[in-house]
C-alpha cells in the first residue's frame, strides 16, 4: 500500500508540473523530419506520418534530444521511455532483454522487440544494444507489431534513422572522459562523391575499467570493456526515381562477463549465519573468482536497399547479411556440489589435487557471506568442522571453468510495394524471407590453474578437461507475406494489416555420443544417459492481424484504439535438458518443475485505447493510453545449477494477463525551458503455468510495477554567441520480480542432501523462500550541463548522479536455493567536448 501511495503522489506531481517523457514529443527533430517548428515525422508504421496522427503509443527521441541526453544505444533509450525496462550486459554484451508493457524477451530465445535500422529489419538479439551509426531519430513503438514487422515484434519495435548524405560536406567529432578511466569518442563525415552519389563514414570507440574490482586477482576485471565500431553508407541516385542505399558495419568488443554474485535464500540456515537468508537488495557485492572472466563479440553486417518511385506507388527491396560471433569464459559455479573432488578417470587427478591444494592454501580467505573457505573443499553439510561454503565464482579452483559460445549468421530480404499517400486510401503489400544458421555451446571444465581453453571439448589429462558439454546447431527458415490498408472517412481513419509467418526449425546435437565425463564416468552430456539424441524439426505458423481506428476532430487531437497479435516462434533447448532436470530435480527432490526440450511458440493478443493531443503549436502535449494484453505460452528463461554443472533453458508460461495505463505530458512554459515526465502502471497475473503450476496468481517476470520519468531542459542564450544547455532526467523503476516463482517456498538440492549428510537434518530444513528475491524500487538521476557556440560544444555530465546502488538483474535458481544477482551501473561523472562542421 505504501508503494501505491508513493506512486499516486509521484503521478500527481508529474501531471501537476506538466511532466512527460523525455522523448515523447520533443521539438528538436532535424529539418528533414519536420513540417513546421514543432511537428515530428515518424516512420514507425513504415510510412512517413505525423507523430500526432499515429493511432498507437510511440515515443520519439529526435536528433536534438539525442544530443542533449547523450543517448546512443538501447539502454539509454529505454531509460527515457515509460513502460519499458531493459536488462543488458549482465552475462555478456549480446545478452539483452527488453520488456515493454509486461512482455519480455527470454534469454536464449528470440527477441520480443523488432530492431529496424533505416528501414531494414535486423534479426540477431545481440545487436539490440549495439550502437548503430550516426543516429538522427529513435522511435519506440509499443504493443504487438507482428502485422508490420513479423516474428519477434510481440512487445514492440525500435525504429532507428541514421544520417543520410547531402550535397554538402559535413562532419563532427565528440569525445568524453569520465571516472574509472572511461573514454568514449565518436566521429563522422558525410558528403557528395559525385553527381547523385554520397557517403557517410562514422566510428565509435569506448573503453572503461569498470566500477568493480576482483579482490583475489587484485584487478578491475569485473565489468571492464573495450569496443570499437565502424559504419559506412553509400547512397546513389540511379536516375530521377530510383535510389540505392548500401550500408556496411563492423564492430569488435572485448571485456568481462558474468558480472554476478550468488545470494542464498535458505531461512532455516539463518540461525547459523543470517546471510544464508539474504534480501537481494541488501547484498554487498564482492568478487573473488580465480579466473579472469572474458567476453568477445565480433559483429559484421552488410545491406543493400533499392527504392523506385512509380508516381502513385513505390517499390522497396532490401537484402541483409549479418554475422555475430560471441563467446565468454569465466569461473564456474560447481564448488558447492563437490564436482571436482574425485575422479573416475586417473588422467584428471591433477584437477582434484589442484582443488584440494588451492582450498588448503586459501583457508580463511574472506569471501562473500555466508561463504567461507575451510580446510577442505567438502561441502560443510558433510564436514561441518573442516568443510567449505564457496558460493559461485570462488577463489578456489574447485568450481571449475565455463566456456559459452553463440555463433549466428543470417541472410534476410524483403520486397514491398506501397502507395505514395495523398489519397484517402493508403496500402502496402510484400513478402519476406530469412534463413538463420546458429550454433550454441556450453562447456564446463576442470581447473588446474592454467586458465580456460577456447575449445568446447578438451580431453582428460589436459589443463582444462571437459566435464560437461552441451553443443547444438539450429537452422531456421522464415517465410512471410503481408499487406495492410488504411482508409480515411472524414475525421475517422480505419486500418487493417495482416501478416502470415511460417518458421521452419531444425536442431541437431554435436556432442559425441560416446564421450564421457572423466569425473563421474557418465556421458559428457548427462542427458545421453537417458537415450541417444536424434535431429529434431518443427514448423511454427501464425497469422498476425492488426486493426486500428483513429478519430481526429481536429489536427491537434486524436482518439485512437488498436488491437493486434504478436508472435514468437517456438524452438529447441539443448538436447537432453528435459532428462537432466527430471533426474536431478524432479526425481531427487520432488521439484514442481516441468521443462521440455522443445518449447512452444508465444502468441500475444493486445488491445490499446488512448487519446493524444497538443496545444499552443505543440508547446504542450499529452498522451493517455490504457492497454490489455493476453500472452499464451510466454517464453521464459530458467537457470539450473547442480552437481551436473549448469543448464540454460527456455520454458513456457501457459497464460498471462497484463493490463495497465500510461500518461505522458510535456510543456514549454516559457521559451527555452521545458518540463517533461511520464507515469506507467502495469499489473499482471499468471493464469496458468504447466512448467511451474504453483506460480499461478503471480506476476509476469521482469515486469516493473511502474515507471516514472521526470525531468526538465533549459536551452537559452548565455551570450550573443553562446547558448547554455542544462538537462535533468530522473527515472524511478518500480518493484520487479524476475521469475515466475515469487513469494514462495520450494525444496532445493540441500533438501535432498541434508538427510544423508553429516548433519542428518530433515529435508524441509533445506527449503528456500524467494520472498527476498524481488528487486526494490529505485531511482536514477542523470544530469548534463554545457554550452554550444557555433560549431563547438562542451558539457559536464553525471550519470546516476546520486550514486544509487541498485540491482540490474536477479536470476533465481529455484532448486539451488538462491539467486545470481548483478549490480546496476554506479555514478559516472565526466566531461565532453565536440566539434561539428
Amino acid at each position: 500500500m505504501r508503494n501505491y501511495r508513493l506512486l499516486a503522489a509521484a503521478s500527481f506531481g508529474a501531471i501537476a508540473c506538466a511532466a512527460a517523457p523525455a522523448m515523447a514529443q520533443d521539438t528538436g527533430a532535424t529539418p528533414a523530419a519536420e513540417e513546421d517548428e514543432n511537428t515530428i515525422i515518424v516512420t514507425a508504421r513504415r510510412q512517413n506520418e505525423r507523430l500526432q496522427d499515429v493511432p498507437a503509443s510511440v515515443s520519439v527521441l529526435t536528433a536534438d534530444a539525442l544530443s542533449k541526453t547523450g543517448a546512443d544505444n538501447a539502454e539509454d533509450f529505454v531509460q527515457l521511455t515509460p513502460g519499458v525496462t531493459i536488462v543488458t550486459g549482465t552475462a555478456e554484451a549480446g545478452d539483452t532483454q527488453i520488456n515493454i508493457r509486461g512482455i519480455n524477451g527470454a534469454r536464449d530465445a528470440e527477441s520480443s522487440v523488432a530492431l529496424v535500422v533505416d528501414g531494414i529489419l535486423k534479426t540477431n538479439t545481440a545487436q539490440l544494444n549495439q550502437t548503430q551509426g550516426t543516429l538522427r531519430q529513435v522511435e519506440i513503438l509499443k504493443g504487438p507489431q507482428g502485422a508490420l514487422y513479423g516474428r519477434n515484434a510481440a512487445a514492440g519495435a525500435i525504429v532507428l534513422q541514421t544520417l543520410k548524405p547531402s550535397d554538402i560536406f559535413e562532419g563532427g567529432i565528440k569525445a568524453s572522459y569520465a571516472n574509472e578511466n572511461t573514454i568514449q569518442g565518436t566521429a563522422h563525415i558525410a558528403g557528395p562523391l559525385g553527381d547523385n552519389l554520397g557517403f557517410v563514414l562514422s566510428g565509435y570507440y569506448r573503453t572503461t575499467d569498470g566500477f568493480f574490482r576482483n579482490e583475489f586477482l587484485d584487478a578491475k576485471v569485473v565489468d571492464d570493456q573495450e569496443v570499437w565500431t565502424v559504419d559506412g553508407r553509400i547512397i546513389a541516385g540511379l536516375g530521377d526515381d530510383t535510389e540505392l542505399d548500401v550500408k556496411a558495419r563492423y564492430s569488435k568488443l572485448n571485456g568481462a562477463s558474468i558480472n554476478f554474485n550468488s545470494s542464498f535464500h535458505l531461512p532455516n540456515f539463518a540461525g547459523v549465519n543470517p546471510a544464508f537468508n539474504e534480501d537481494v537488495n541488501d547484498h554487498p557485492f564482492g568478487y573473488y573468482g580465480n579466473i579472469r572472466p572474458t567476453n568477445a563479440q565480433d559483429s559484421f553486417d552488410i545491406s543493400t536497399k533499392i527504392e523506385h518511385d512509380f508516381g502513385n506507388m513505390s517499390l522497396t527491396a532490401w537484402a541483409l547479411y549479418s554475422d555475430v560471433d560471441q563467446s565468454l569464459t569465466a569461473d564456474g559455479t560447481s564448488a558447492d556440489f563437490a564436482r571436482f573432488i574425485s575422479a573416475a578417470d586417473p588422467a584428471v587427478a591433477n584437477v582434484v589435487n589442484s582443488c584440494f591444494a588451492s582450498t588448503a592454501a586459501l583457508t580463511g580467505f574472506p569471501v562473500n557471506q555466508p561463504g567461507f573457505v575451510g580446510a577442505l573443499p567438502v561441502p560443510f553439510i558433510f564436514d561441518p568442522a573442516n568443510g567449505s561454503t564457496f558460493g559461485a565464482y570462488s577463489p578456489s579452483t574447485c568450481d571449475g571453468t565455463q566456456l559459452q559460445i553463440r555463433k549466428q549468421s543470417d541472410i534476410s530480404g524483403e520486397i514491398r510495394l506501397a502507395s505514395n499517400g495523398g489519397d484517402a486510401l493508403s496500402w502496402q503489400l510484400g513478402a519476406y524471407f530469412l534463413t538463420i544458421d546458429r550454433e550454441t555451446g556450453v562447456s564446463i571444465g576442470g581447473d588446474t590453474g592454467a586458465g580456460v581453453s577456447r575449445e568446447l571439448f578438451n580431453a582428460p589429462g589436459s589443463a582444462n578437461p571437459t566435464s560437461l558439454l552441451l553443443n547444438d546447431t539450429f537452422d531456421t527458415n522464415v517465410y512471410a507475406v503481408f499487406a495492410n490498408a488504411e482508409y480515411e472517412f472524414g475525421d475517422l481513419t480505419a486500418g487493417l494489416a495482416l501478416r502470415y509467418d511460417i518458421e521452419d526449425r531444425t536442431s541437431e546435437s554435436l556432442v559425441p555420443a560416446g564421450a564421457l565425463d572423466p569425473f563421474t564416468g557418465g556421458p559428457i552430456n548427462p542427458g545421453l544417459a537417458f537415450g541417444a539424441f536424434s535431429p529434431v524439426e518443427a514448423t511454427f505458423k501464425q497469422l498476425q492481424p492488426k486493426v486500428s481506428l483513429s478519430y481526429q476532430p481536429n489536427p491537434d487531437l486524436n482518439f485512437y484504439a488498436n488491437w493486434g497479435i504478436g508472435f514468437k516462434s517456438g524452438g529447441f533447448n539443448n538436447q537432453g535438458s528435459s532428462a537432466i532436470i527430471n533426474a536431478n530435480f524432479v526425481q531427487f527432490i520432488g521439484a514442481d518443475v516441468n521443462i521440455q526440450d522443445q518449447y512452444d511458440k508465444e502468441v500475444s493478443s493486445a488491445f490499446e485505447a488512448g487519446v493524444k493531443g497538443e496545444f499552443a503549436n505543440g508547446a504542450i502535449t499529452f498522451d493517455l493510453a490504457g492497454y490489455y494484453t493476453n500472452i499464451e505460452d510466454m517464453q521464459f528463461f530458467e537457470f539450473f545449477v547442480g552437481s551436473f554443472g549448469l543448464l540454460r533453458v527456455v520454458s513456457n508460461i501457459d497464460d498471462v494477463d497484463v493490463y495497465g495505463v500510461e500518461f505522458n505530458t510535456s510543456a514549454e512554459i516559457i521559451e527555452g525551458w521545458k518540463f517533461f515526465g511520464s507515469v506507467n502502471v502495469t499489473d499482471s497475473e499468471i493464469k496458468a503455468n504447466s512448467s511451474r503450476p504453483s506460480t499461478v496468481g503471480n506476476k509476469s517476470p521482469y515486469t516493473a510495477d511502474y515507471t516514472i520519468n521526470l525531468g526538465t531542459e533549459i536551452d537559452v542564450p548565455f551570450t550573443d554567441t553562446i547558448d547554455l544547455i542544462m538537462r535533468a532526467d530522473y527515472r524511478i523503476t518500480g518493484p520487479t520480480w524476475f521469475h515466475s516463482f515469487q513469494d514462495q517456498e520450494a525444496p532445493t538440492l540441500f533438501s535432498g542432501l541434508l538427510p544423508i549428510s553429516a548433519l542428518a537434518l530433515p529435508d524441509f530444513v533445506g527449503n528456500a523462500n524467494y520472498g527476498v528475491a524481488r528487486r526494490d524500487a529505485f531511482g536514477v538521476l542523470n544530469l548534463r550541463a554545457g554550452i554550444e557556440s557555433g560549431n563547438f560544444s562542451a558539457a559536464v555530465f553525471a550519470n546516476n548522479a546520486l550514486n544509487r546502488k541498485y540491482l540490474n538483474e536477479v536470476i533465481p535458481a529455484i532448486e539451488f536455493g538462491g539467486s545470481f544477482i548483478s549490480p546496476g551501473a554506479r555514478r559516472l561523472v565526466g566531461v565532453e567536448v565536440g566539434f561539428n562542421f
